[in-house]
């Protein structure tokens, strides 16, 4: 997976062009299927756009730039090309599915529309919630019957294996003492992904502690609170409704959201 040609797109901008125009047409595809998930849906588009040059050796493989608020420019689902061999094809799908639809552009666009909302609340972040909701995006098209390509789904459970990796190695860095070449190492023996990927990630634990894990902590818990509502309400259960009660408030505290769901039980009961 690391080396096999298919799997990966040349190093030029021809190929570049390719990778962007594919993430788009996985983001609209999956659009097209957002009624059976969603009641709300946000107001504001979304762009696939590569990451500017100046900047593309220091950021991130993926990340995702909120619309502005008055209308005058889209969310952005940036894609770091810099260099191809992080941006393995099998792993396009859960990484668009993340960053764009249903991922960080549902629930950032639909926070900053909400009404009635002082702005720190429609602004505001918490990463266990925001990124939980990311990983977790990344999952509930396989629910629906996409990753039907095996790589693909390969690419999904490998990207969940990598959040996984990171509960292990940030806890590694600060409290086992692990070193950033060890820490290094884990990743590359327990991951596809190019070592330019754990290099990174790692200079990333070592300056922000704790907020890698906390992906992988959040969508562990928005996977429970889903399966108790399921659990309690039965038949009366309908996944749009318990997105819509998740994503309804914007970015708040795990404990918060347990709250919501448990007046969502109420409510429907």
């Amino acid at each position: 997976m690391r080396s096999d040609p298919q799997f990966y797109f040349a190093d030029n901008d021809d190929d570049r062009q390719q990778y962007l125009r594919e993430a788009n047409d996985l983001i609209m595809d999956m659009k097209s299927r957002l009624d059976t998930l969603f009641i709300t849906k946000p107001k504001a588009d979304l762009i696939v756009k590569r990451v500017e040059t100046f900047r593309e050796r220091t950021a991130g493989k993926a990340f995702y730039q909120r619309p502005a608020p008055d209308g005058s420019r889209p969310g952005t689902y940036y894609a770091n090309l810099f260099k191809m061999e992080a941006m393995p094809s099998y792993q396009m799908a859960a990484l668009a599915y993340h960053e764009g639809i249903p991922g960080h552009h549902m629930q950032n666009a639909i926070q900053q529309e909400l009404t009635g909302l002082p702005k720190f609340r429609k602004y505001g972040n918490f990463t266990a919630y925001s990124e939980g909701w990311g990983l977790y995006s990344e999952m509930i098209p396989k629910e629906i019957g996409l990753y039907q390509d095996p790589y693909a789904d390969f690419g999904r459970l490998a990207m969940e294996l990598w959040r996984a990796v990171r509960l292990v190695v940030d806890t590694g860095i600060h409290e086992k003492k692990w070193t950033r070449e060890q820490s290094i190492a884990f990743y590359v023996d327990n991951t596809p992904n190019a070592r330019s990927d754990a290099v990174k990630m790692v200079e990333r634990h070592i300056v922000n502690p704790s907020q890698a894990t906390a992906y992988k902590i959040g969508m562990l818990k928005i996977i429970e609170l889903r399966e108790k509502a399921r659990a309690a309400l039965g038949t009366k259960f309908d996944i749009r409704e318990y997105h819509d009660v998740v994503l309804g408030n914007g970015q708040v505290p795990m404990s918060v959201l347990a709250d919501s769901i448990d007046s969502y039980i109420k409510r429907k009961n």
